[in-house]
């Protein structure tokens, strides 16, 4: 007896995102991470016990924009108020952003154990956690122009991750 094929599963969720944002964002990773290949002389938990001296600052930027079903379009962004930039966190609020879907921050590179600067282009495991546990559609990490994650949250309230990014 055959059984009939399980229900095809929901898409993914997809961010679509305007290229002005992407190209802001890539700006702000800049310039909070202009001395990312000062790290010959850091090591990792140097850099984590905040001994060593700050290279890079983490940003954190408030996504603004719509979702219908399960994609999201990003149009714009705000500055976090409360901005509260260290090497390895950051802190602040969107609550003051209307048409809020998200948050975005920057990563910095890291030390490898040589010293040489080590770019990691993945959401972390806190990142994702705490998005699970929120409400909001997309949170997004940038290291540059061509390395963004993104995670999304569908309309039945799954998280994809890696949502699918678009940049139009």
């Amino acid at each position: 007896m055959l059984l009939p094929p399980p229900p095809p599963s929901p898409p993914p969720a997809v961010v679509v995102m305007a290229a002005e944002v992407r190209d802001s964002i890539n700006a702000i990773f800049l310039r909070n991470n202009k001395h990312w290949d000062e790290l010959s002389d850091q090591n990792t938990l140097t850099q984590m016990l905040g001994t060593g001296k700050p290279t890079q600052r983490e940003y954190l930027g408030c996504l603004v924009g719509h979702a219908a079903r399960d994609t999201v379009w990003v149009t714009g962004w705000r500055p976090a108020r409360g901005l509260k930039q260290f090497q390895f966190a950051v802190a602040g609020t969107c609550d003051h952003v209307q048409r809020l879907i998200g948050t975005w921050h920057t990563h910095p590179y890291r030390a490898a154990p040589d010293g040489h600067a080590l770019k990691e282009p993945v959401l972390s495991s806190t990142d994702l956690a705490t998005f699970a546990a929120g409400h909001d559609r997309v949170v997004m990490a940038a290291w540059d122009r061509d390395s963004i994650d993104a995670a999304a949250r569908d309309a039945h309230g799954a998280v994809s991750h890696p949502a699918t990014l678009i940049v139009r």
